[in-house]
């Protein structure tokens, strides 16, 4: 019982007299001081369908405090006199059991209504002020009456009536037991996938935390104290017998851009940075620079970071698409596919990205999770190797690697290098092309002969200029404006927005500056508004909006060309799974493909993180599902799959491109299925239009025909951007 809770109680004088009158006061002070200090306790017995306190007194001379109405209909039948409280229930439905009297609270209960409950001194209402203990105490009863309660009254114990049935408490708490379990239930089911990534250990890291160094850091603290400050905490852990050792990397695992490594073998004597990721993984990919960083900072010492590999996706456990992978973010250090997430179970991992310091004497010293950790990092391994070093722990020796990209033919002759996004100028049969890691824009004609391309040199950067001068870095996105022969783009790399103008042979930067932001609302203007990774666009020409797929915040923005101004537009930047009547409560995962209606009226979003197509409406911001997903648990991202049907029911995995053609039809790049889909907006049925669900880039009949991770089409002659085969077809 909590300590304001209500006492069911019977109180029963020893005679109905006045001369007990201070007797029963006394008794009930004492009550209400139990009831309020939380030290009432009382037994109770069951009675042929009754509650009956263990007592000696006859029952009409006894009165009952109670607020439940089984217990008022049992003291009926009892013949004993009830007070009821309302505490749970309302007076209209205490009325019903007829009750001698009903109060509020119990601190409204008199001694009058206790001595006399029913005679002509009291009437059954409900009192609004609280009489005060001090008066009660005091107070006399001018009459000592009671009133004889009416016969064949239920026992039931009903609590309610729906419909002529009467419902028990027990029936409430067999039934809400039920529900519990059917929810359960249901969200067993639907959070399958997503629970296989759990473990015990993941489960008690998420609750109580995992051990981390003190982050907090004095304001006047020099580089050098925050070190110390670091050591300190390093050499605690290390004294520690309770530490984790990290177990060793399973010897069936495959690795790359090094021999298999083992931590007792290898890496013993070595600070090694653990870094547990996917590569579909926007928040993996923000982190890379940070790694390289380190890795730069700490060359030739006996420091090494190894990728884990840990899929989310079916389709990320294939080596050939690491591989790829590996290759398209430019890794240079180890990684290895642990796809059944062995590593990732033993040290309780939880998400992506997520680091783990292991000393050279294969010690667990911090476990960090997300993005922006590069000053700990760094303060990390400084520390680390500084106290191992004085230790005289460390070994220097390099670890032997023999990099992918030294090892693929197709890099070498290819002449696109992991393309992004296409956009298409029918009226001037030309085809844009993002050749993100070559950093530029290659311009063709719709058959595929070269005719210009924009930023020549190849390297990273964000400079503005004329077409050779300019630079990028990744670019994603393509986006024509017919009218003006521009051609905007998400230079996803850069966290920006860049338009190239074919009249004069120019490129301007319209939003980012190159820092990746986390604003999540905008409204700035020019280069002063930062982005986050942009990663499609779309133009609506009768209003001159730029729409952007934010993959990096889970958010839909927009651009206006008018003004200059850029701000968000759908999403409220929590990465789920959650349609809704407006902007603020609609959630999106990873958005990477963008496209208008016909009308114009609604855009179309391969949400990819939620593997599902959303529409977006483009007067409100609050957005629907067509197909794919989860549709119950926006938290649940792991639905996914290979299955055609109607909305819910289909299952893609991880679509990166969405296109609406002519006829209204919306045509998807169903990504890591390795096919092309077709989704009717109206009846939402989706159907297989090219591929088998195997990777490759085999032409041939649609049904036949293999693309690789397709993340863009367009309708005239649905060409396919097939990014892991560095080419595209039609």
């Amino acid at each position: 019982m909590g300590k304001l809770g209500i006492a069911r109680e019977t109180i029963c004088p020893e005679e109905s007299s006045p001369k007990n009158g201070q007797k029963v006061a006394h008794a009930t002070l004492e009550l209400r001081r139990k009831i309020f200090f939380g030290q009432l306790k009382y037994r109770r017995r069951f009675f042929t369908g009754i509650w009956s306190p263990d007592s000696d007194y006859s029952c009409g001379s006894c009165i009952v405090i109670e607020d439940a109405l089984a217990g008022v209909q049992a003291a009926k039948a009892a013949k004993m006199r009830c007070i009821a409280v309302t505490t749970t229930l309302s007076e209209d439905t205490l009325k019903a059991a007829e009750p001698t009297l009903i109060r509020k609270e119990i601190s409204n209960i008199s001694i009058e209504d206790i001595l006399n409950g029913g005679g002509s001194g009291s009437h059954n209402v409900m009192v609004q002020e609280s009489q005060s203990i001090i008066d009660l105490a005091v107070s006399s009863p001018e009459s000592n009456r009671t009133e004889s309660i009416a016969d064949n009254y239920p026992t039931s114990g009903a609590v309610s009536s729906v419909g002529g049935v009467q419902v028990t408490r027990r029936d409430v708490v067999r039934y809400g037991s039920l529900g519990i379990a059917a929810s359960c239930l249901l969200f067993t089911i639907t959070n399958w996938k997503a629970m296989q990534y759990a473990s015990p250990k993941a489960i008690w890291n998420l609750l109580f935390g995992t051990g981390s160094p003190p982050f907090e850091q004095k304001e006047d603290a020099s580089r050098s104290q925050r070190i110390q400050q670091f050591v300190d905490y390093i050499s605690d852990v290390d004294a520690r017998k309770s530490t984790a050792i990290v177990p060793e990397f399973p010897s069936k695992l495959d690795w790359l851009n090094t021999a298999p490594l083992q931590l007792r073998r290898d890496l013993k004597g070595k600070v090694v940075l653990l870094d547990f990721w996917t590569y579909c993984c926007i928040n993996c990919m923000h982190v890379l620079p940070d790694l390289e960083f380190l890795e730069r900072k700490y060359k030739d010492m006996p420091f090494v970071v190894v990728g884990v590999h840990s899929a989310k996706f079916d389709n990320e456990k294939d080596l050939e698409a690491i591989r790829s992978a590996v290759l398209r973010y430019g890794i240079t250090h180890p990684v290895v596919n642990d796809g059944e997430m062995n590593l990732w179970r033993e040290l309780g991992v939880n998400s992506w990205p997520t680091f783990a310091l292991v000393g050279p004497n294969g010690k667990l010293l911090a476990q960090l999770a997300g993005e922006g950790h590069r000053k700990d990092l760094d303060y990390l391994v400084e520390a680390a190797l500084l106290f191992y070093g004085r230790k005289k722990l460390l070994d220097s020796t390099p670890i032997p690697l023999r990099l992918e990209k030294d090892n693929d033919p197709r890099l070498l002759t290819s002449p696109l290098k992991f393309p992004g996004k296409l956009a298409v100028d029918i009226l001037n049969n030309r085809l844009f092309i993002s050749d993100s890691n070559h950093n530029r824009i290659v311009v063709t004609d719709l058959e595929g002969n070269f005719l210009v391309q924009v930023g020549s040199t190849g390297a990273e950067g964000l400079r503005d200029g004329n077409f050779d001068d300019a630079t990028f870095n990744r670019p994603q996105g393509l986006a024509y404006n017919a009218k003006k022969n521009l051609l905007y783009v998400a230079d996803t790399e850069n966290h920006a927005l860049r338009v190239i103008d074919f009249v004069n042979e120019t490129v301007r930067t319209l939003a980012g500056n190159g820092t990746k932001g986390s604003d999540y609302e905008g409204g700035g203007t020019g280069t002063a508004q930062l982005l986050n990774s942009p990663w499609d666009v779309c133009f609506e020409p009768e209003n001159g909006i730029i729409y952007i797929a934010m993959a990096g915040q889970h958010q839909i923005w927009v651009h206006e060309t008018s003004d200059g101004v850029t701000r968000a537009f759908s999403g409220n930047g929590f990465e789920r799974n959650q349609n809704g009547s407006s902007s603020t409560n609609t959630s999106f995962a990873q958005p990477s493909g963008i496209s208008l209606s016909r009308d114009l009226k609604e855009a179309y979003i391969a949400d990819s993180e939620s593997s599902s197509i959303r529409a977006v409406d483009l007067r409100t911001g609050g957005s629907r599902l067509l197909a794919g997903g989860d549709p119950i648990m926006a938290e649940n991202l792991f639905r996914f799959g290979d299955h055609d049907g109607i909305g819910s029911e289909v299952l893609l995995q991880h679509p990166l491109g969405v296109l609406c053609g002519k006829s209204g039809q919306i045509y998807i790049a169903d990504s890591y299925n390795h096919k092309i889909k077709k989704l009717d907006p109206v009846s939402r049925r989706v159907t297989t239009l090219a591929g088998v669900g195997q990777a490759g880039f085999k032409d041939g009949a649609a049904v036949a025909a293999q693309v690789g991770k397709s993340s863009y089409i367009f309708s005239y002659l649905y060409c396919v951007l097939d990014t892991s085969a560095t080419l595209i077809g039609t």
